[in-house]
């Protein structure tokens, strides 16, 4: 599963889809089905009702969904490995990648989160607040929504993505997160590319070195 899920953008659209479509028809290729799903909030032409329903809860919803699309397809498609499903994301894909293995570990196998947001006090107020009013005034949406606080759920094979000078996503909420997941002693691969942004794609060589090592974990673990 190919996942974002947060309301500032869709995965499911009819366009082309750059080097990412690329590097999943490249997994294709290899054997591995690639889907991806589009939950409540995103910016889907569906209305006011499907995009508002995650007011004060952003993370909870789209982790659910997500989760169920799978179940829903396993259950339809019987060609498909109940045992053996991925999940990876980037940016608030790699936050419902996270929700995704801490609170489904019955679902998903193996996940790579690329530049996560583990706690979401720590994101900027301009998007954060505009979904989750003041984390003052909403504690309990801010506590469902960020993924460290369920990081005891973790099973399953999770490698961590994230450029050490994120300008958007900043990397004190993976360090917080390594920290959570070692004081549960939980295992997990972490993988920092120094002094990168949010877009990890400075210096030579940086994207491939990226896909190829997410490409060698999903080969390893699925």
């Amino acid at each position: 599963m190919y996942v974002y899920g947060e309301v500032a953008g869709q995965t499911v659209l009819d366009s082309w889809g750059g080097n990412r479509m690329l590097f999943h028809r490249a997994l294709a290729n290899e054997g591995y089905i690639i889907a991806s799903v589009d939950n409540r909030g995103t910016p889907a032409p569906k209305g006011a009702a499907w995009r508002k329903i995650v007011y004060d809860t952003l993370g909870d919803l789209s982790s659910k969904e997500q989760a169920a699309a799978v179940r829903a397809m396993i259950e339809k498609y019987p060609f498909l490995d109940r045992t053996r499903a991925g999940i990876w994301g980037w940016s608030g894909g790699g936050s419902n990648t996270l929700n995704a293995m801490f609170r489904f570990p019955d679902v998903y196998k193996t996940g790579v989160a690329v530049a996560p947001m583990p706690d979401q006090k720590l994101y900027d107020t301009i998007y954060q607040e505009r979904y989750m009013g003041l984390p003052a005034d909403n504690a309990k949406g801010y506590r469902l929504g960020s993924p460290i606080n369920f990081a005891e759920g973790l099973k399953g094979k999770l490698l961590i993505v994230h450029g050490s000078g994120d300008d958007n996503v900043h990397y004190q909420g993976t360090e917080r997160l390594v920290n959570r997941l070692v004081e549960l002693g939980k295992p997990f691969d972490l993988m920092v590319y120094p002094n990168r942004t949010h877009a990890i794609d400075e210096g030579k060589g940086t994207t491939l070195h990226l896909y190829n090592l997410i490409a060698r974990y999903i080969r390893e673990h699925l």
